[in-house]
This record gives C-alpha cells, sequence and structure tokens, in this order.
C-alpha cells in the first residue's frame, strides 16, 4: 500500500538511496518506502517511527497494516535533508554545519522530532547548534542565513530568518565596538586593520539576496551601526548586483536599452530605499549618479529616482559638468535628460530655502561670520556657474525644445549669477544652433541676460554679434557707456557691475538692497539725461532757425563761425600762425 501525507500518487521510476541502511542492517529486510521528490529510501519502520512523531501518525492512521511506502509532500531540505534525518533516527554518526543545520531544523520540524518523542530529538540539537554556535560568529550566521534561501517559506515562518539577521546585526555591532575600542586604545595604528575587518563581511554580505540583505541592513541600523560602514555595504552589493552601475554611460543614436536581469529593478530601488537621507554627503556623488542613470534606464519608480535626485541636490555643488550630462532614453527627444537635472535644480533650490528659513528662525540672517554671504548662498553661486556651463553644452542640441531651454534658465534666480558671461554664451550657442527661432522668441532668451552683468569682453561680442536683437545691441552700447564714464568721473552707486569685474557675493537680501538704490540712483540719472536731452534739442532748434536767419543776409552758418572762431583765415593766416608756432618753440628751448 502506497500512503502520501498530502494526497495518494505513486513515483515514476524511484531512485533508491538506501545504502547507509544496508550497511547498518544487511541483514533486516527493508519494510517501509519513503519518497521525497522522486527519491525513494528504503527504510525500517522502527527507527522511524520511535522519533519522528509524523510518520509514527501516518502509520497509525492507516487502516492496512501491510503499509510499505509514504510520500513526503514538499518536504523541506529535499531528499539530502531527509536523508540526515533518517541518519540521526538510525543513530548513524554525522556533522551538523552551517551549510545543513537550517534545513535540518526545518526536515525536523516537519517529521515532529520533539522531546515527546525522545530526549535531545533532532529539533532540540539543531537550536542548540544555532543558539551556541552559530549566534557567537557572523561569518557562519551569514552563511546559514544564505543556506535558508533555499528552503523558503518554512525557514521564515520557523523563525530562523529572523533569529539569522539579529545574530548577524549583534555580532557586527560588536566588531565595530571592538574596533572603536581598539582605535581609541592604539591611535591610528589600527584604521587599516578595522578596514580589513570591515571589509569581509561587507563581501559576505553582498552573496545575501536582496530581500535578506535588506532586513539585515534594516537591523543593522535599528541597532546603531555607523552610516558609513552601511553605506560601504549598499555600494558594495550595488556593484555586485547592478551590471554597469560603476561604468559611465555615453549617449547612443539608436537609442537601445541594455538587456537587464531580472530582478535589477527590484534591486535598485531596494537599495535606494536603505540609503540614508539626513547624511547623504557620506555617499560618493559619482555612485549617486550611477545609480541614477541606472534607475532612468530601468525605467524605475518615481519614488525611486525622487529620492536619487533628492541626495544629490544636497550635494550639487560638488557635481561635474560630466555629471550632469545624462543620456536620454526617451525616442524623439533631447540627446539629454534635461527634464531630470530640471527637478534637481528645484529640490536645490528647495534645500536651500528649507535652510535660509533655518537661519532666519535661529536669528542667523543670510550673513556668515565671515561677512561674505551665507553657504547656501555660496553654494547657489557655484551651482549657478555649473549650471551655465550645462546649458552651453546642451545648447548645440538640434532636439533640444525653446521650452525645455527657457526653463533651466528661469529655474535659477537672478542672484544665482554674479556674472552673466557663461549664460550669454550659452544664449549665443543656442541661436547659432537654431537659426529659425521667431524674432519674438529670440527676444524673450535675451531678455534673462542682464547687461549690467556683463564682462568688458562679452560687452563687445555682445555689440557686433549679428544673432542677437537690435535692442539687445543698444542697451550692450547703453550700459557700456555708463561703464566708461563711471571710470572716468569715480566711482558711483552703481560701480558694482559697471567696473567689468565682479563684486564679492552678497546676500539675497543684500543683493536686493544694493539692487534698489542702483535703480534709484539709474532713474535720477536717467531723468537728467532726459533734462539734457530736451537742452540739446531745444538748441538745435534755436541753432537751425540761425542758420535760416544768417542765409537769409548772404551769410552763412559755417561763415560765421569761422570769423568767430578764427577757424578759416585763409593762406595768410595760416603762415603767421606756423611762424609763431616756431618762434614760441625756439623760446621753450
Amino acid at each position: 500500500m502506497v500512503l502520501s501525507d498530502h494526497n495518494n500518487r505513486s513515483s515514476p521510476t524511484p531512485r533508491f538511496c538506501n545504502s547507509f541502511a544496508n550497511r547498518i542492517f544487511s541483514d533486516v529486510a527493508g519494510d517501509i518506502t519513503i519518497t521525497i521528490n522522486d527519491t525513494s529510501f528504503l527504510l525500517h519502520k522502527f527507527p522511524l517511527v520511535s522519533q519522528s512523531g509524523r510518520i509514527r501518525k501516518m502509520v497509525a492512521e492507516t487502516k492496512d497494516t501491510n503499509l510499505s511506502k509514504l510520500d513526503l509532500i514538499n518536504f523541506p531540505g529535499g531528499p539530502e535533508a531527509f536523508e540526515l534525518a533518517a541518519k540521526f533516527c538510525y543513530g548513524v554518526n554525522f556533522e551538523i554545519t552551517p551549510a545543513n543545520v537550517a534545513h535540518l531544523h526545518c526536515a525536523a520540524v516537519y517529521l515532529e522530532m520533539t522531546e515527546n518523542y525522545r530526549n535531545e530529538n533532532l529539533i532540540t540539537r539543531t537550536e542548540s547548534y544555532l543558539n551556541e554556535i552559530v549566534s557567537q560568529n557572523l561569518e557562519k550566521s551569514i552563511q546559514v542565513l544564505r543556506s535558508c534561501e533555499m528552503i523558503l517559506p518554512i525557514a521564515d515562518e520557523l523563525g530562523i530568518v529572523n533569529k539569522l539577521v539579529e545574530f548577524i546585526a549583534e555580532n557586527a555591532c560588536k566588531e565595530q565596538l571592538v574596533a572603536g575600542l581598539s582605535r581609541l586604545e592604539c591611535g591610528n595604528r589600527v584604521i587599516d586593520e578595522k578596514g580589513r575587518r570591515q571589509e569581509w563581511w561587507i563581501e559576505d554580505l553582498s552573496g545575501l539576496k536582496i530581500d535578506f540583505y535588506q532586513r539585515v541592513i534594516s537591523v543593522m541600523v535599528s541597532r546603531g551601526i555607523r552610516q558609513d560602514s552601511v553605506i560601504s555595504s549598499i555600494m558594495y552589493y550595488a556593484r555586485e548586483s547592478l551590471k554597469g552601475i560603476g561604468k559611465s554611460r555615453i549617449w547612443n543614436p539608436a537609442r537601445t536599452i541594455p538587456v537587464l536581469e531580472t530582478g535589477q529593478r527590484v534591486i535598485l530601488e531596494t537599495l535606494e530605499s536603505l540609503l540614508p537621507m539626513e547624511n547623504s554627503s557620506l555617499i560618493p556623488i559619482d555612485f549617486l549618479f550611477g545609480m541614477l542613470r541606472m534607475a532612468i534606464m530601468m525605467d524605475s519608480s518615481l519614488g525611486c529616482r525622487l529620492g536619487i535626485e533628492r541626495r544629490i541636490a544636497v550635494r550639487l555643488e560638488s557635481v561635474s559638468l560630466d555629471d550632469l550630462l545624462i543620456p536620454s532614453v526617451q525616442t524623439g527627444d533631447s540627446l539629454f535628460d534635461v527634464d531630470t537635472i530640471h527637478r534637481i535644480l528645484v529640490q536645490f533650490l528647495q534645500i536651500i530655502e528649507e535652510v535660509e528659513d533655518g537661519d532666519d528662525d535661529d536669528c542667523c540672517g543670510y550673513e556668515s561670520e565671515g561677512g561674505v554671504g551665507s553657504t547656501s548662498h555660496s553654494s547657489l553661486l557655484k551651482v549657478g556657474r555649473i549650471v551655465d556651463a550645462y546649458l552651453a553644452e546642451i545648447a548645440p542640441d538640434p532636439y533640444l525644445s525653446f521650452q525645455k531651454f527657457v526653463a533651466m534658465i528661469e529655474v535659477l534666480p537672478d542672484y544665482a549669477r554674479v556674472i552673466d558671461d557663461g549664460l550669454y554664451r550659452a544664449v549665443d550657442i543656442y541661436l547659432k544652433a537654431h537659426p529659425t527661432l521667431t524674432e519674438h522668441d529670440c527676444k524673450r532668451l535675451c531678455k534673462f541676460i542682464d547687461c549690467e552683468k556683463l564682462s568688458q569682453e562679452a560687452s563687445n561680442h555682445a555689440a557686433q554679434n549679428d544673432r542677437l536683437p537690435a535692442h539687445m545691441a543698444v542697451r550692450v552700447l547703453y550700459f557700456e557707456q555708463l561703464r566708461l564714464r563711471t571710470a572716468i568721473t569715480g566711482p558711483s552707486a552703481f560701480s558694482g557691475y559697471m567696473s567689468g569685474a565682479p563684486s564679492a557675493p552678497m546676500s539675497p537680501r543684500d543683493t536686493y538692497a544694493s539692487l534698489r538704490r542702483e535703480n534709484r540712483d539709474l532713474k535720477l540719472e536717467i531723468s537728467r539725461m532726459r533734462v539734457r536731452l530736451s537742452d540739446l534739442e531745444k538748441e538745435q532748434v534755436c541753432m537751425k532757425q540761425g542758420m535760416m536767419d544768417k542765409s537769409r543776409n548772404g551769410k552763412t552758418f559755417l561763415t560765421s563761425i569761422s570769423r568767430k572762431f578764427g577757424i578759416f583765415a585763409g593762406p595768410t593766416s595760416g603762415k603767421q600762425h606756423k611762424s609763431r608756432s616756431r618762434k614760441r618753440g625756439y623760446s621753450i628751448s
């Protein structure tokens, strides 16, 4: 008779694995066959029913006294685990190791090998090994946890996974504490040793599946493990699991997205959730951009991408131009992913605003102790220079829309730029690469350029630039005239930008106050110029009227002027003038 613990079914062509039973009971024939996943074991009922509650119940519940076969469905650990459990029932010595203890424990629970049937039964033995041996060793804990990946979900249901995760976190914290105490005792001599100690467990954790790894890191963080250790572990896991995260990718005109292994998106999103947000300055910026590029290629969730972008925004002042040149994966779009950079800039400005609001609450204002400007404003100036370089780099793209280019210019406030040479260069390149722009669009672009912030060289170039609208050249010439007048008459209220050299960075409040003063002085100067212009127009009318009157009397205006000033006095007067000059020259010598 065949009995199954799940349903009645026969195994096709079973493979017998009974060598160890034959060695012990070679003179006694086996009376029951246990089938595990199409592998059969010819065994004896007595050693099994005396220690396994499940087999005892199955044998007792059958009405057939000649039961000869049992089929154990979904046996945890497969035939290998059952063979070890059978050896234990037969009293055969074998070694419990980190590689088999989890499988053996699950098999013992499945077979109900409890203390009710024998003292120190298999469940007790495996639990003792876990609690006394594995719990004290970080390497063995990781090894056992890795073996649990093959026996899910029963290993999780029995609490083995949670127990191992706690073991790993506890031992990692202990090693960190020991390393810290050694550093205090010996100074800097143990730094290398500490680095090597961290390296091995970081490397071992990279072999876990992502769900186990997430649970381990989460418990480590809750236990107070150092964030730099957590970040190092996440970076190592990412480089081992995500193909090409450390490689810079250039734009491919074919827009081909590489074939990614199954689960890569889940790994990336999980690692992003594990990265700290409050201390993101510990994360290398190139690693964050590598994750961002992969998130774009994998079309990861919006929350994942925004989280990475937020961490980049915190350190935007330290990025390079190459970092920002992220290739676009959208067909028919611009060559570079401008939308992503725009979102990063928006988040950066939000962070700046939050910092400044916090400074206001602390009565710190916008000024730093050095009196030059707040740290946030200094960061804003650096980002302004980076953005101008980025604009110049993407401007030649023929697929870059006018709206996106304008949005990238508008995102930064005016006080983010001390000098507009970089912005002028980017606009000029865009106008050159897009000759079909309407006059209205050209004027709109040029309105973003503050002619007062252009250097002497940029002003000279703009005055002769045929691509710029006429009113732009007039504005440049006007401010050049003011700059020249300032250079002649000395410094004035608006000599900051008129001098041609950028002033020191000022906070937004000081900038606004200075601009208000300059605007007031400029309005006054314009009023004076209007009055002067009106006077000149009146003089011109009088001169014209005088010319007409002289012409009626037979005298030209030129003749009257020459007589009045003695400019045109004929050849004789010219000779006399020369002789007087020579005499005057001799007297001097």
